[in-house]
C-alpha cells in the first residue's frame, strides 16, 4: 500500500484547503483595485452587477490537479478573446451564486452540474467593468464530457494547479487606463495569456489557500 501523503496540488489537498477557508473570518476586500488603491472609488461603487464563476479543479486521481479555463470568442461584446473561468451574471431565478456558476458553466461548455462537487467559495472580487464576482470552488471528477457553446467559447483547456499556485508565475504589469497607470497580473501559460480579472482571481486563490 502506498502511504505517501498527497501532494500539495492534488484535488484532495485542494478540497481540504478550501474547506478550511470556509471557516475563515475577517475577509478583506478584493478586486481590480487591490493593486490600484487610488482607483478604488472608481471600481468599488454603487450599482455593481452580481456574477459568479466556477474555479473548477479537475481530479484525475493523481498528485497533479488542473484548473479548467475557457477562451472566450472574439464575437463577444465584453472581454472578447480573453481567458476566463466559466461563469456569468447571477439571474433573479438563481437561488445562489453557486447555482448561477453551475448554470453558466453548463450553458457555456456543457459540463453537467452533477459532475461538479461544490466545496466552497472565495471572497467576492470587484471588477473595473462593473461586476461583483463570486468565485465558486468546485472539484470536477474525470472523465467528463463537454459541449462548447460556439457563440461564447472558442476553446476549453486545463492549466496545472501547481503552475497557477506558484507566485513565480504571477507577473505584475501595467498600462494606462483613464489617464492613470493601472496594474494587473498576467500568467502566461504556453500559447494562453491569462490576465486581468481571471489572473486577479487566481492571485486571490493563491493568497488565501497557498501563500
Amino acid at each position: 500500500m502506498d502511504e505517501r501523503s498527497p501532494g500539495p496540488f492534488c484535488a484532495r489537498d485542494f478540497r481540504e484547503r478550501a474547506q478550511r477557508e470556509v471557516l475563515a473570518h475577517g475577509v478583506p476586500e478584493y478586486g481590480d483595485h487591490s493593486l490600484n488603491p487610488d482607483l478604488r472609488d472608481m471600481i468599488v461603487r454603487e450599482g455593481l452587477r452580481d456574477a459568479a464563476v466556477l474555479i473548477g479543479v479537475v481530479d484525475r486521481g493523481n498528485d497533479e490537479a488542473t484548473v479548467l479555463l475557457t477562451q472566450r470568442t472574439e464575437r463577444l461584446r465584453s472581454h472578447s478573446g480573453q481567458v476566463a473561468f466559466p461563469g456569468g451574471r447571477v439571474d433573479a431565478t438563481d437561488a445562489s451564486p453557486e447555482e448561477a456558476a453551475l448554470r453558466e458553466t453548463f450553458e457555456e461548455i456543457g459540463l453537467l452540474p452533477g459532475a461538479i462537487e461544490v466545496i466552497g467559495r472565495m471572497p467576492d472580487y470587484v471588477t473595473g467593468s462593473g461586476y461583483r464576482i463570486v468565485p465558486v470552488l468546485g472539484i470536477i471528477a474525470a472523465p467528463f464530457e463537454l459541449t462548447l457553446n460556439e457563440h461564447e467559447v472558442d476553446a476549453v483547456f486545463e492549466v496545472p494547479l501547481g503552475f497557477l499556485m506558484n507566485a513565480a508565475n504571477h507577473n505584475r504589469e501595467s498600462r494606462l487606463w483613464k489617464e492613470k497607470q493601472r496594474f494587473y497580473y498576467t500568467m502566461p501559460y504556453g500559447e494562453r495569456f491569462i490576465w486581468g480579472v481571471t489572473a486577479g482571481i487566481i492571485r486571490v486563490l493563491y493568497e488565501r489557500l497557498y501563500a
